[in-house]
């Protein structure tokens, strides 16, 4: 991905961020804004995948069964390192 396609992408993401937080505020459970952000994330043309498991390394070990460690994930493809 080239550094104008991040910026661009990046720039989208945060801009729905501040849109969910204007609309909601804080203090609300994790999963509403959650829910919020991956609504504004698609009105924004960007592709979101929620709670995708992802294997996790720990020095040298991977886990037996997979955790969802981002929120959502978009338009990034993942690979293990090994």
């Amino acid at each position: 991905m080239r550094a104008e396609e991040l910026n661009r992408i990046t720039e989208k993401v945060i801009g729905c961020a501040i849109e969910v937080h204007r609309n909601l505020g804080p203090g609300l459970l994790e999963s509403l804004y959650e829910a919020a952000l991956a609504i504004e994330l698609e009105a924004a043309g960007l592709a979101v995948a929620r709670q995708v498991p992802l294997q996790v390394r720990y020095k040298g070990r991977t886990s037996a069964s997979t955790a969802s460690t981002c929120s959502s994930m978009i338009g990034w493809s993942w690979r293990s390192r090994a």
